[in-house]
């Protein structure tokens, strides 16, 4: 009989990614495993699961509504419901593990799978791990991890230090750093800088980036720069063309950009800290300050700390990111100590480690 695994979580692409990746790693190891999905009604899982080719079941569970505290009244009612559709996937589906990656879903889901008995897996991705996952801990079997002394927030006998999944661009052999400089058009001679804040874009950065692009471009610096979806057009008609600059509001190869990039500025979530780690490129971070309990921050410091990486908080970034560009990029033996200190920090084949601690603790 097939092996089958019950996976749950989402809200943010930094969930909704690892929890495909971890499926099709229990896939891969367990030919003909069947999955099915748990997420949250009007969450992006809702659409990029069944695009990546799954089943999922969505639940009303959400949130406080800390802003319009009156919509909060019919909230027990919303998680006693999730609660039963939950425990009624677990007896339909009947699991082998039950898989939580963060999210409201996956406490729904946590919790019928501790009263169903089903083994409970969670992956955390974070350096500060997020509430659900706090929560869910004293019920899981194992909790995998991406960051060294987790042992502050979890049990330390059911820790495994993981890494978080990355696509499989990331993992296969690279290119050279003067040959993906080609490939995107640039000259493999000189300085990359790289900003991404994300797919819609972060408009600190862009903005700051904006402000130093004279004094880079007088440097020989040379800027590939994905705006976002939200400004790249207002941002095309104030930018004046020149050679060694480009942007773009979305780079789909971003294992090309990350292996062409001298340095990468970009904001510190989970996943893309991870691809950075596994192409060994240095960053600046500049941490979103509204983000969950400044879980970003808590990201950027782990990996700070560990030699990889400078973080840069948002309200210095005007005035420190150009002099601190510099700095970096005047100085190659720096930039080499980061690049070996991410050798050290990267976790390649995450996902097919994680799968085979779940199967280590399914039925």
């Amino acid at each position: 009989m097939p092996k089958r695994y019950l996976i749950s979580g989402g809200g943010t692409g930094g969930h909704i990614f690892p929890a495909i990746a971890i499926g099709q790693a229990l896939q891969e190891l367990s030919p003909g495993a069947e999955l099915h999905f748990i997420g949250a009604l009007g969450r992006m899982e809702m659409e990029k699961i069944p695009q990546a080719g799954y089943t999922i079941t969505g639940l009303p569970i959400r949130g406080i509504n800390r802003s319009k505290p009156w919509k909060n009244l019919s909230l027990p009612f919303t998680l006693w419901k999730s609660y039963r559709m939950a425990l009624a996937s677990l007896k339909t589906f009947r699991p082998d593990a039950a898989i939580g990656v963060g999210g409201y879903a996956s406490a729904a889901m946590g919790l019928a799978a501790s009263k169903a008995g089903v083994p409970l897996i969670l992956q955390e991705q974070n350096a500060f791990p997020g509430k659900t996952n706090r929560w869910l801990a004293r019920r899981a079997k194992a909790i995998c991890v991406a960051h060294p002394g987790m042992e502050r927030y979890f049990e330390a006998s059911k820790l495994h230090l993981t890494g978080n999944p990355v696509r499989k661009a990331f993992e296969t052999g690279g290119i050279s750093k003067q040959e993906a400089k080609a490939q995107l058009g640039l000259d493999s001679s000189k300085p990359l800088v790289f900003l991404t804040g994300g797919s819609l874009g972060a408009e600190a950065l862009n903005h700051a980036l904006y402000s130093c692009l004279p004094s880079l471009q007088a440097m020989g610096v040379q800027v590939l720069w994905q705006t976002g979806s939200r400004s790249f057009a207002d941002w095309s008609q104030r930018v004046t063309p020149a050679p060694g600059l480009q942007w773009a509001d979305f780079i789909p190869d971003m294992a090309l950009a990350f292996r062409a990039a001298d340095l990468v500025i970009s904001r510190a979530g989970a996943i893309a800290l991870a691809e950075m780690a596994m192409t060994q490129t240095p960053s600046l971070l500049v941490p979103l300050p509204s983000a969950a309990e400044d879980h970003q921050s808590f990201n950027a410091k782990s990996i700070e700390e560990r030699g990889g990486a400078l973080m840069l908080p948002q309200n210095q970034l005007e005035e420190r990111l150009l002099p601190t560009l510099k700095e970096l990029l005047e100085d190659p033996e720096k930039l080499d100590n980061m690049r070996k200190a991410l050798g050290s920090i990267k976790q390649p084949n995450a996902a097919q480690t994680i799968a085979k601690i779940i199967q280590a603790h399914q039925l």
